[in-house]
């Protein structure tokens, strides 16, 4: 037995002692003014009166439990001090693990009950999140977290069936006695369930702000679209008014005036229609852009790689296009034909690229479009992403598609959108 270990265990036997001294005194006390006091009222001095005697023995009796804990709770104060003995911290502890407190309140107070059982400076509960050391609660609270190197800082790891859930930290006021030791290895050995709720706890919590975000994302991501869509719808409008109604309306008067001039100069007449027919040419060819413009015939007839390396031919930027894949449901082609657009542009535009390179591939379950280029590519974690890439994202998202873009200084850039071989329907 150590110095230490019998340091402790004089703590031990002092507050026995006082709790005794404090029992002899209280059954002498209630003998002096029971018996003693009570036989000196009704005379009775020579001897001891039997009522009087077991009217006391009774009140001790019944006050002695009472008696009992008072004594023992104010010796321990006045031994241990602030420290709590280690019997009542284990105990406090395990009413703790066995569910006391709501789950997301035990690491701060087995935080606490580590610190006061161990005399310790600080004391911290880490979980363990997705394999990451997560700092769940620290005594006192708020402190900063306590460096790896200090000197003084004890852990033991806590487990539950073999896996590692987290870690148990103190910060040594002093060397920490043998019981202390063992207070601690005790108090570890009891986590291992409750820091498996709290990390379970943790990681829901942290689920539940991903998929908030997610929803945030796709519910901008559906007003992009909206919006998109709208100003697409005003730019139509604007080149049907512009451009086809014009030719139309010019046809439909030229032709009523034709009508007019049938019976009463043939001649004319017959110039005037015989022009018209360049004016409907023209307004036919007017018609065919626009309709190339919504959804362009090359795809729809001969499918995603043609369509790809058609418009990649008019690309102001070299393209080499890599592509033999079948046909897929309409609305897949479209999102991939027009993402490979929108990333052609954002590298003419943007990149500074002297080549780009295009590459289409397909499995069973899903359709792969690659666009690199070999730009001066840029930083996506300080330059924000652009309508181009926002465009993008959002015409593969909407078919159930993710987007990927990898770019560095100097490196370049490359756009990676993975599209469903199926339509996945998108709330």
């Amino acid at each position: 037995m150590t110095w230490l270990t019998r340091r402790r265990t004089r703590r031990e036997v002092a507050v026995s002692a006082l709790v005794l001294g404090g029992l002899t005194l209280f059954v002498v006390l209630v003998y002096v003014v029971v018996v003693l006091g009570g036989g000196a009222l009704v005379g009775r001095t020579s001897s001891p009166d039997l009522v009087l005697s077991v009217v006391a023995t009774v009140i001790v009796a019944v006050a002695f439990d009472r008696v009992q804990s008072t004594l023992e709770r104010t010796a321990t104060r006045g031994v241990y001090g602030d420290a709590a003995p280690p019997y009542d911290v284990l105990e406090r502890f395990t009413s703790t693990v066995i569910g006391s407190y709501p789950v997301e309140e035990v690491p701060a107070r087995m935080a606490r009950v580590l610190a006061e059982g161990t005399g310790a400076r600080a004391a911290e509960v880490w979980l363990t999140v997705q394999d990451l050391p997560t700092l769940a609660a620290t005594w006192p609270p708020g402190a900063d977290p306590l460096p790896v190197e200090a000197a003084g800082r004890r852990s033991l790891p806590v487990r539950y069936a073999g896996e590692p859930l987290g870690v148990l930290v103190v910060q040594e006021q002093a060397p920490l006695t043998t019981v202390e030791e063992r207070l601690f290895a005790g108090l570890a050995d009891q986590a291992g369930l409750v820091l498996r709720s709290a990390a379970l706890r943790v990681q829901l919590q942290r689920r539940v702000q991903e998929l908030s975000a997610r929803a945030e994302e796709l519910r901008a991501s559906r007003q992009r679209l909206v919006d998109l869509q709208d100003e697409r719808r005003r730019v139509l409008e604007r080149d049907i008014h512009d451009g086809a109604q014009q030719h139309l309306v010019a046809l439909a008067v030229n032709l009523r005036l034709a009508q007019t001039l049938a019976g009463r100069s043939p001649d004319r007449s017959a110039e005037l229609l015989a022009a018209q027919q360049q004016a409907t040419a023209d307004a036919i060819d007017t018609l065919v852009q626009l309709s190339r413009g919504i959804y362009p015939p090359l795809l729809a007839d001969a499918g995603l790689t043609s369509a790809v390396r058609a418009a990649a031919a008019t690309s102001p930027v070299p393209v080499t296009v890599v592509a033999d894949i079948g046909r897929y449901d309409a609305r897949i082609e479209a999102a991939a034909y027009f993402a490979c657009l929108e990333a052609l542009q954002n590298a003419a535009k943007h990149s500074g690229a002297t080549s780009v390179r295009v590459s289409l591939s397909d499995g069973s379950e899903s359709v792969v479009l690659t666009v690199e280029d070999d730009g001066h590519g840029f930083d996506p974690s300080t330059v924000p992403a652009g309508a181009g890439l926002a465009n993008l994202r959002d015409r593969v998202e909407s078919v159930g598609g993710t987007l990927t873009t990898t770019s560095g200084q100097g490196r370049g850039t490359r756009v990676e959108a993975v599209l469903p071989a199926r339509v996945v329907e998108v709330a």
